[in-house]
């Protein structure tokens, strides 16, 4: 979900790093019950509801939910939709693809992560741009290293992406994650290795490729919301929270 607001932020003790697990935790159970929920028939409501109740039966909030007005606990992003999709009674399709992001709040403590998954059998090139992003997620958290700067984690993702034919999504970005959703500072996918702030041990980065097969432009839609390519073209969107501890990045939000 696109930063709409700062906060301040420092970075975090090993005793927020430990509650921040516990909040991703909650939002990687939330990811492996819609997986499992994913089939055509399926509306985006439904999914919603699956979400709700993860959250409930564990005791956090949702940090979607009522943000600035936001209706849901997750953003359902469907084919086109890079981000940001409104969960309505759309029944998913064989052949589509679905990006949920949504997140979780454990004792004040944030954690937000996103995945892409076909319906069905999907095409070979939808399947490729699913693949492409999340492995340049996974470049970008490669780079989160003490003494690398976050330019390195864009240019990894940026090469990643455009290495295949594919393109990055710029004006949608990572940010600072803790006790606030979107924090400080924000974590493009571009970038210039050696370039922009210094990573230390204590930051926590929520990193999150958005990519697309035909443009790297997007409009929102009239609800305020819905991000989608002008060229209606296929998107997908990866994302952890990732701490940066003196052995590496250590992703908060995996079961």
């Amino acid at each position: 979900m696109r930063a709409r607001t700062s906060a301040p932020v420092g970075r975090r003790t090993a005793d927020e790093i430990r509650t921040m697990r516990r909040a991703g935790r909650v939002v990687a159970e939330m990811h492996d019950a819609i997986r499992a929920a994913l089939r055509p028939g399926v509306t985006l409501l439904d999914l919603d509801a699956v979400g709700r109740e993860v959250i409930a039966r564990r005791g956090a909030q949702s940090n979607f939910l009522g943000y600035h007005g936001y209706p849901a606990v997750i953003c359902a992003s469907r084919n086109d939709v890079v981000v940001h999709g409104i969960p309505d009674e759309q029944a998913l399709e064989e052949g589509d693809i679905i990006s949920i992001d949504c997140g979780a709040i454990v004792d004040g403590y944030h954690g937000d992560a996103a995945f892409t998954a076909g319906i069905g059998t999907i095409g070979p090139g939808d399947q490729r741009l699913i693949d492409v992003t999340r492995q340049a997620l996974e470049a970008g958290i490669a780079q989160l290293v003490a003494g690398n700067r976050l330019g390195d984690v864009g240019a990894a993702v940026q090469h990643r992406v455009e290495s295949a034919g594919l393109w990055v999504v710029r004006d949608y970005v990572g940010h600072g994650i803790g006790t606030a959703m979107h924090e400080p500072p924000d974590v493009p996918n571009v970038g210039r290795r050696g370039r922009g702030r210094p990573i230390a041990a204590g930051d926590v980065f929520a990193v999150e490729p958005m990519v697309a097969r035909g443009t790297d432009r997007t409009r929102v839609l009239d609800d305020g919301w819905t991000v989608v390519t002008t060229d209606g073209s296929r998107a997908a969107h990866w994302e952890h929270t990732i701490a940066v501890t003196d052995d590496g990045p250590e992703i908060l939000t995996l079961p």
